[in-house]
């Protein structure tokens, strides 16, 4: 390849028009270009095809300026598809994004988020797979491999401890390297072992000072070194902030270089590798892992081809998810299932007359269909984007459930209207709704506009009040106690509606179990106050103020740490009920190198259901985590065996000095159950001592 050949792979463009942002954004993409979030030229003289590239957490991204009228099947949020603790169907939906995506003619999509959920608050959970780095990593991994099953080259993203919007551009992450390999890099290992992502891409935050996409530490030492890492580093849009050091810190391309203050890796870079300040070698370490990662998958072999697409099966993939991934909380007296036979249903709040909720930012999808309700975003970044609502009507579900029932709507607005309405109906149902977007984190946990008073109102009007929360994140809930049943749907998908309906009547029976723990306040968190909320950003970081964000909790994320705390949630890691019970027996625990854990599970209601069986370990000295699970669907009286091997790593600390993990000899607690605080089982094992590379 000549020179300028190399350095075309290592420059990307955005692939959209941003009409009305500030020059060089609203830059007039290639032409060539499809609307996508990104591309990359390609080399017509070798046969290698351009990137065209697409976001993708929650489907082929389409909103703002990408692709106008366009439309795609749009999945349940990320916070769902954990929900589901089901690896097969985060692979079946990965699968069914990038089917869609190639065939509308992308080969890349930027999707694979595996942040984990430090702050509750922040306002791209949604996108992500909850707080434990097991679950994270695999979930991710597995959608990852259901992308690229289709040809389609996926992302990991990013890298790394990204876990809050408020500052991203200019924040310092500042972890100890010991907490950061046990917790966010372990998901991101994890989730790069079992999906073979040709592409990682970096974060616009600092971690301990050093900018994500010029860290020589996270990208040379720990994914290209110790990781074994073959595919690129991409960089996230505006994520790039000099030519050298990032070229020779490990990053691989910049992406749609008009969002960053120049452009770094065109003539910048060019001059560089000419003066010898990066090595030619460098460049062709750089354009090889491009080239690597789109052989391995079947870029080259395997071209996107426009074509018709299922849209029927796609819709029952994002249902499925949506079913699998809704979380009963609460189920007081048995309130749900309901009847079909009910007489008279209250419908209150969220739009639901008309559809469910999704949220905004580079994830948003507009579904097959048209969206049934766009409204103006709120908060300081608001106007740049909606607030979508998917055209799955729930109350239109409801209706349909219960054909001889009066179901009635009300907005939610005016609380007297509400409460009337409850007053005259057999059951309340009320829908809630926590609005989120990346570039802003929630300003607190409590649920906006008012909700609480709605529901509290309602509640004591009818004493069958039902509610649920189509949130991004975990709420307060003041009103718990009075109300008689919690369903969280996270944000529910184009076929929200339905999903919804088949639970609340039986059709369904619950299975989702919360990945991301429900604080009680505020003052649970490790940062009860957003570091850098007093602050004022721009967009893309402009600038922005350098500031830094302290994790004490280190290791000790989400349930680890409320355990460490000695604080109980208002709702704890793995909760999640269900319409038939589950009893669980004959516990079996073999030590040696690591934990071999076997148990029986069994049905004892009346139901078919599915139960998501936790096993946790407590290694000496260390705090209890999750090592392992299996999902198994049961019939009434159907009993099951279930065996669970711990990875290695989840057992051990890690050891900076060593380097590597380093698993103790001792005994080790395991515990076995349907949350990480209701655990059924108890027994232990001894582990042998090990040292594994990192």
């Amino acid at each position: 390849m000549t020179l300028d050949e190399k350095l075309s792979l290592v420059h990307g463009y955005f692939g959209a028009s941003l009409k009305g942002a500030p020059p060089p954004m609203n830059a007039t993409p290639p032409k060539e270009a499809l609307g996508g979030a990104g591309y990359v030229p390609g080399v017509s003289r070798l046969g290698v095809p351009a990137l065209q590239e697409s976001d993708a957490s929650l489907g082929v991204a389409n909103g703002g300026n990408m692709r106008p009228g366009d439309q795609a099947t749009a999945l349940p949020s990320g916070l769902a598809t954990a929900s589901t603790w089901n690896p097969q169907l985060a692979h079946d939906g990965g699968a069914m994004i990038g089917t869609e995506a190639h065939a509308k003619g992308f080969n890349v999509l930027l999707a694979g988020g595996v942040n984990l959920a430090r702050d509750p608050r922040n306002g791209r959970n949604f996108e992500y797979l909850g707080e434990d780095t097991l679950l994270a990593g695999v979930m991710a991994g597995e959608s990852i491999a259901g992308i690229q099953s289709r040809h389609v080259i996926s992302t990991v993203k990013h890298f790394a401890i990204n876990d809050q919007e408020t500052g991203r551009m200019t924040l310092s992450s500042d972890i100890d390297e010991k907490a950061m390999r046990e917790t966010d890099l372990l998901a991101f290992e994890i989730a790069i072992e079992r999906g073979k992502p040709g592409a990682v891409m970096c974060s616009y935050n600092r971690i301990n000072g050093e900018y994500g996409c010029e860290n020589d530490f996270l990208l040379n030492k720990v994914l290209k070194g110790d990781w074994a890492y073959p595919g690129w580093v991409m960089s996230d849009w505006g994520g790039v902030h000099s030519t050298v050091k990032a070229a020779m810190g490990g990053l691989d391309q910049e992406s749609a270089h008009t969002f960053d203050k120049q452009d770094f890796f065109g003539a910048p870079l060019k001059a560089a590798v000419e003066s010898g300040q990066v090595p030619m070698a460098r460049l062709d370490d750089m354009a090889g892992r491009i080239l690597h990662s789109m052989y391995a998958v079947g870029v080259v072999e395997h071209p996107p081809v426009k074509r018709d697409i299922d849209k029927a099966a796609h819709a029952a993939v994002a249902q499925k998810v949506a079913e699998e991934g809704a979380v009963l909380l609460k189920n007081e007296g048995g309130l749900l299932p309901l009847a079909a036979q009910a007489k008279s249903i209250a419908v209150i709040g969220a739009h639901a007359d008309v559809g469910v909720l999704s949220g905004a930012g580079s994830s948003q999808v507009i579904s097959y269909g048209g969206s049934a309700l766009e409204l103006p975003g709120k908060g300081a970044f608001g106007g740049l984007f909606k607030i979508v609502y998917h055209a799955s009507s729930p109350m239109k579900a409801i209706a349909a459930a219960a054909p001889g029932a009066k179901v009635s709507f009300s907005g939610g607005q005016d609380i007297a209207a509400a409460v009337a309405a409850a007053k005259q109906a057999e059951v309340a149902i009320v829908f809630a709704e926590q609005w989120q977007t990346e570039i802003q984190d929630a300003p607190n946990l409590s649920l906006p506009d008012g909700q609480d008073a709605l529901i509290a109102a309602v509640a004591a009007a009818n004493p069958r009040t039902i509610v649920v929360l189509q949130t991004g994140n975990p709420v307060l809930m003041p009103w718990l106690s009075n109300v008689g049943a919690v369903l969280e749907v996270w944000y529910p998908g184009q076929r929200g509606g339905e999903a919804i309906a088949n639970i609340l009547f039986g059709k369904v029976n619950p299975s989702g179990k919360l990945p991301i723990s429900f604080p009680q306040s505020e003052a649970q968190l490790p940062r009860p106050k957003i570091p850098g909320s007093e602050l004022k950003f721009v967009l893309f970081g402009g600038n922005d103020p350098l500031f830094s964000v302290p994790y004490p909790e280190g290791s000790e994320v989400g349930y680890r740490g409320f355990e460490a705390r000695g604080q109980k949630p208002l709702f704890p890691f793995g909760h999640g009920l269900s319409y038939t019970h589950f009893t669980y027996g004959g516990l079996k625990v073999a030590g040696g190198e690591t934990l071999k854990v076997s148990f029986t599970l069994t049905n004892a209601g009346a139901r078919e259901g599915m139960e998501v069986a936790q096993v946790y370990a407590t290694p000496p000295g260390q705090q209890r985590r999750l090592i392992g699970w299996k999902k198994v669907a049961l019939k009434p009286g159907e009993t099951r065996k279930v065996e669970v091997s711990a990875d290695p790593r989840l057992l051990a600390e890690y050891d900076v000095k060593a380097p590597g993990w380093r698993v103790s000899a001792g005994d080790y607690a395991v515990a076995v159950g349907a949350s990480s605080a209701d655990l059924r089982l108890n027994g232990a094992s001894r582990v042998t001592a090990t040292l594994l590379k990192p």
